[in-house]
């Protein structure tokens, strides 16, 4: 059996191939380029991640029998915000973890809604580099395409969309985006609500991503150009990390 690792990062995304022992079989990585808009602002176009993740598995798995692809994990960048509309095309950049448009949401979060209600909330306070502020600097700076957002997402779970057609996330990674409550493992109705922004907007909530996401992976949503990589059953596992890359 042989398993594909992505690590979603912030100037590449590297693809790695190994064996059931564990071992390293083969690794490709692929570049793509930041943009900066403004100074201080740092945001990436994820179909670049989606174009290098769909053109760089055909090559890792180049010598290797695809059908014994029998896991796939995606880790990387955390705290970005993708926002999709409702036919799931992305509708602006990402904003990414290091981008620093947010200060005055910030402020406004920290300050005036105040630190002590946050933390009730989150477990958390403000930071620049989450997603809640990014949120709430479209809403007031692109109110057209904040009207347009269906899903909020992160890197990672983008990359998880576009191999499985499913819109969820992990508890770890939504932690870090100032809208999740911690404590009862659900999203903040307090913070959507300071948002704008709905529940139903968010990616589905899962602590077994592996259990779940194996049900939702049929062989007709690989690209064509992977050789179908599951042709043992109907569905492969798939299976996420949490963010773990800010490179």
């Amino acid at each position: 059996m042989l398993y594909i690792g992505i690590d979603l990062g912030t100037s590449a995304v590297k693809l790695l191939l190994m064996d059931q022992e564990g071992t390293v079989q083969n690794v490709v990585s692929t570049e793509y380029p930041l943009e900066f808009p403004l100074p201080g602002w740092r945001q990436q176009n994820p179909e670049d991640w989606r174009r290098a993740v769909l053109e760089g598995v055909p090559e890792l798995l180049k010598g290797f029998d695809a059908g014994q692809v029998a896991g796939i994990g995606a880790g990387g960048q955390m705290h970005g915000l993708v926002v999709l509309d409702e036919h799931d095309q992305v509708i602006r950049p990402a904003i990414l973890w290091n981008d620093g448009r947010t200060a005055r949401e910030v402020d406004y979060l920290n300050q005036t809604v105040g630190k002590d209600k946050l933390s009730a909330w989150t477990a958390n306070i403000a930071f620049a580099g989450f997603t809640a502020p990014k949120v709430l600097w479209m809403r007031e700076h692109e109110p057209e395409n904040f009207a347009r957002i269906k899903k909020v997402m992160l890197p990672k779970d983008y990359i998880n969309y576009i191999l499985t057609g499913v819109h969820c996330t992990d508890y770890s990674d939504a932690s870090g985006m100032l809208l999740l409550d911690v404590e009862h493992r659900r999203w903040s109705r307090e913070m959507l609500d300071l948002c704008g922004i709905t529940e139903g907007q968010m990616p589905r909530l899962l602590s077994t991503p592996t259990r779940m996401l194996s049900c939702f992976l049929p062989s007709a949503n690989w690209p064509s150009s992977w050789s179908s990589p599951t042709p043992r059953s109907p569905a492969s596992p798939a299976m996420w990390v949490a963010g773990t890359s800010r490179r």
